[in-house]
């Protein structure tokens, strides 16, 4: 049978939309966040349910088809798609079911984080996750999970209970604590090279109003205000969250215009308690160096998730760099003030994100992820919505990191990463590396799922009981 013969069989019994060049829906099928991605898959499968992820996973298998996963499409190194193969996408399966009671969360792989962050709100409930809330919830949770809830109640996967799964053989399985645990410990951190998860079952946490929002100062404060804050952020109060940016000013509300475009330095913070308490805490920066602008009022959740919405939209182009830092020295701050003041485009950042609190008290053998010990997690990203500027926005974020990395603790968030090679995912795994190796040859073996950030299966190695 011809590949276009099973194409017309696989439709037959596929109950969402199969995808092909020449269809009319075909190039918007094939986009993806970060537009400086290009990839044209031969089939884009749009699945309605469970059922259709397995056929997809068996007809795929069946042909030989390479096979790339998408959940929110959000993927840095634009992993979602894939030249020549299967792009199975998840986007459908977008569903939550919040018990208040239980204070769980049920959410299917296609869902984005503003879905989540809607439907925990009615009930003054979070879950732990990013800070942009286009997010896909799949990938970013794959990852780690970071963002504005993560000193209080650590990464996104230590707040996961349970995964669905479909393995590269087309069955189902669901993984947990005591249900394959030896799955449910690699997905925790790392991504999608196991299966492709159908939803999660999330831990929810009482949040419902917030403190928050951005302080920011002028550059030639940005040094001090840098010494000040790798002393408080690592002896703040857990509910207090800050991550550090080097930035250019959005041109519109609430920035006042005359800052607009300005290259500044900013705190973005989450508190979650009251605005009383929150500026006892925060009276120290504000007597030291007071900002030169302030956005910090009580306000929803979700309101701050999807602060940023508007500034970084889809379609734009982009190129990332990380690295994870245990400390943050003199020297390092130097090279961060010089690169921030070459930032080539209004849109293009640096930030540093706290990785502390009670990510701390979990172990690095715990879960996948294993950089437990990282007090910062640091990125860099050079954005710009003109594909004319793709080689300005890479050198400049190229040049940053390569200043920065030899003051880095080894390792970077695999979220933030682009394709790296071998050496950089080994680094980010560090000594759970063969362990996911041996899982991966047991749920994996022929390496099925490889278009990600890939650890390869290795047969020597049997897959070890979850701790």
């Amino acid at each position: 049978m011809s590949l276009q013969q099973a194409i017309a069989e696989f439709r037959g019994q596929f109950r969402g939309s199969v995808i092909e060049p020449e269809d009319t829906a075909y190039d918007e099928a094939r986009k993806v966040y970060n537009a400086s991605i290009d990839r044209k898959p031969r089939l884009i499968v749009k699945c309605a349910d469970v059922a259709d992820v397995i056929a997809a996973v068996r007809m795929a298998k069946t042909h030989g088809l390479r096979v790339s996963i998408r959940g929110g499409g959000h993927n840095a190194a634009g992993l979602g798609v894939c030249d020549d193969g299967m792009c199975i996408d998840l986007a459908l399966l977008n569903y939550v079911r919040v018990d208040p009671s239980a204070r769980t969360v049920l959410v299917g792989a296609g869902s984005k984080w503003k879905d989540v962050d809607h439907a925990t709100h009615a009930f003054g409930l979070a879950v732990p996750s990013g800070i942009i809330s286009s997010t896909g919830v799949a990938g970013l949770t794959l990852g780690g999970g970071m963002g504005h809830l993560t000193r209080k109640y650590g990464l996104t996967i230590d707040n996961l209970l349970s995964v669905d799964l479909v393995l590269a053989d087309g069955t189902f399985v669901v993984a947990n604590s005591e249900e394959n645990a030896d799955l449910f410990w690699a997905v925790r951190g790392g991504g999608g090279n196991f299966g492709i998860v159908t939803s999660f079952l999330f831990e929810a946490h009482p949040v419902d109003t917030v403190c928050a929002g951005p302080m920011l100062w002028n550059l030639e404060d940005a040094a001090d205000v840098m010494k000040w804050y790798r002393e408080f952020i690592t002896q703040a109060p857990e509910e207090m969250n800050g991550f550090f940016a080097m930035m250019s000013v959005p041109p519109g509300p609430p920035f006042p215009e005359e800052l607009h475009l300005r290259k500044m330095c900013a705190i973005v913070w989450c508190y979650q308690g009251s605005m009383e308490q929150a500026n006892t805490i925060l009276e120290s920066i504000r007597s030291y160096r007071p900002p030169a602008f302030e956005f910090f009022v009580p306000m929803p959740f979700p309101m701050l998730q999807g602060l940023f919405d508007g500034i970084l939209p889809p379609g734009l182009q982009w190129y990332w760099k990380a690295d994870f830092f245990k400390e943050l020295n003199d020297a390092a701050i130097e090279k961060h003030l010089e690169h921030a003041s070459l930032m080539p485009t209004w849109q293009s950042t640096m930030h540093l994100y706290p990785v502390n609190g009670k990510v701390h008290r979990v172990g690095e053998a715990d879960t996948a992820f294993s950089h437990r010990d990282a007090v910062w997690s640091e990125v860099i990203v050079g954005v710009d919505p003109d594909p004319a500027n793709v080689g300005k926005i890479t050198d400049w974020a190229r040049s940053y990191y390569n200043d920065l990395h030899p003051f880095g603790a080894g390792g970077a968030y695999m979220n933030f990463m682009m394709e790296e090679g071998e050496d950089r995912i080994r680094a980010a795994y560090r000594g759970n590396y063969d362990r996911l190796a041996a899982v991966k040859a047991k749920y994996d073996p022929s390496n099925f799922f490889r278009v990600n950030q890939n650890i390869r299966p290795v047969e020597s190695h049997k897959a070890q009981p979850a701790s």
